[in-house]
């Protein structure tokens, strides 16, 4: 007769387990907590790194005449690019300073967007 949820609720609280440990490598707790941890890496951080690396080499390769987007949301042509700062021509006249990891997308001559 299989035991009641309030037989079973009682045995918890009492410190007994009516349940079978489960076996092998993988009833660890330990391990399945690293095989989450490595799970995590490779599928979120590793590619946010990825394309982190690839903005600052974009970002570093800026030359006046370079299409941009800031974070901001502002639409851009590189005018003058400084060790931390670029300088931003945002209309006929006008000029803007901005940080260099302000950048956050670099329009193509072709007019394809590259994050």
């Amino acid at each position: 007769m299989m035991p009641s949820f309030l037989t079973l609720l009682a045995d918890a609280a009492a410190g007994q387990s009516t349940a079978q440990p489960s076996g092998g490598l993988l009833g660890n707790p330990m391990v399945m907590m690293v095989l989450m941890v490595v799970m995590f890496y490779f599928l979120l951080i590793r590619p946010q790194q990825r394309q982190r690396k690839e903005l600052e080499k974009r970002i570093a390769a800026l030359q006046k005449g370079d299409e941009v987007v800031t974070t901001a949301g502002i639409h851009a042509i590189v005018h003058n690019v400084k060790d931390r700062t670029v300088v931003l021509k945002v209309a006929e006249g006008t000029l803007m300073e901005f940080d260099k990891p302000a950048v956050a997308t670099i329009v193509k001559k072709d007019g394809a967007a590259s994050k």
